[in-house]
């Protein structure tokens, strides 16, 4: 059933020669074994659409965000996290479409910033959770971004620390380059506000990146399109002066159709942005973080918890107030 379509091929091959010199050796396209990006049918926003079908604003957030191919975000709340992938992409296969898969179980995950505070219990159990992650997906074309802030923030770790967080991102990439072998996986390398394009392609090279197909920008964040293309440019140059190699990125396009206000947690005023596509500046825009879904306890969300679907901030992102 798997077949490749001529516009999914020339959307590739329209691509910078620059962002696409150095995909991972081991994984074949997976964009070109299927007919399009995967929606997932149980996402908070489907979720709520189908439980609240009297609610006026249903029909905008069923038809401008929930039938929108997103990610699906797996961690310590999935169960068996083989057996989760392995529906996930197993569902997505059947009906011959690309899902998009986060991977968020990092030990002493978002240790500095603290909103999404947890993950695996400590490195070894990571190492373990990750391969069967991997394991799950199998020989199925699959699309991972890998455990989103890992390599943003290492302000208030130890470079013990920080070792050992390079050391299980590179396990991990090196689990799906033996065990998925149709999986293109990407290293988070955070947002434009974080760390400067030569921090982060060292903190991307020395996690790892040569095993990845490519790396992740602006996930949870609000960066325009724009921004993201020019910071990924950025790190490329750096990786490629420094290190004689670049790789192809993805922009999360879910939540920057304003941009960025300046904050991260829950800002106002934010809409969502240009649909999942292959494409579009960067390698693929993604929806990976679902519009109206918390940050944590902050901003236009207090009072609720990191990933909650809020439906008013939902609503207001398709229209921008």
């Amino acid at each position: 059933m798997r077949r490749r379509l001529r516009a999914l091929v020339a959307g590739l091959i329209a691509l910078p020669l620059a962002l696409a010199v150095a995909p991972s050796a081991h994984a074949a396209d997976p964009t070109g074994m299927t007919s399009g990006f995967y929606v997932d049918p149980d996402s908070s926003a489907k979720r709520w659409a189908a439980a609240n079908p009297g609610d006026g604003r249903a029909p905008a957030i069923n038809s401008a965000i929930a039938n929108t191919p997103m990610a699906r975000w797996f961690g310590s709340w999935s169960g068996s996290i083989g057996t989760a992938t392995g529906a996930y992409a197993g569902a997505a296969d059947a009906r011959d479409k690309l899902p998009l898969l986060v991977a968020y179980n990092i030990y002493n995950r978002d240790y500095c910033g603290g909103h999404s505070a947890g993950g695996a219990s400590s490195a070894s159990a990571y190492a373990t959770w990750i391969a069967q992650f991997a394991g799950g997906i199998a020989n199925r074309p699959a699309v991972v971004l890998l455990e989103p802030d890992s390599l943003g923030d290492y302000g208030c770790m130890t470079q013990a620390q920080i070792n050992e967080r390079q050391g299980m991102l590179s396990g991990a990439l090196g689990q799906f380059a033996r065990q998925a072998p149709n999986t293109w996986v990407y290293l988070d390398a955070g947002n434009p506000g974080w760390a400067s394009a030569a921090t982060m392609a060292q903190r991307l090279n020395d996690a790892g990146l040569r095993q990845a197909h490519g790396f992740s920008l602006n996930i949870s964040n609000y960066f325009t399109t724009a921004e993201n293309t020019a910071y990924g440019n950025a790190v490329n140059s750096a990786l490629s002066s420094r290190y004689g190699y670049t790789k192809p990125f993805v922009v999360d396009t879910s939540r920057n159709g304003n941009g960025s206000n300046g904050q991260w947690c829950n800002p106002s005023g934010r809409r969502i942005g240009t649909p999942t596509q292959l494409g579009g500046g960067a390698e693929m825009l993604l929806w990976i973080k679902t519009p109206g879904e918390s940050d944590g306890n902050c901003g236009v969300g207090a009072g609720s918890t990191a990933g909650q679907f809020l439906p008013e901030v939902a609503y207001k992102m398709i229209y921008g107030y």
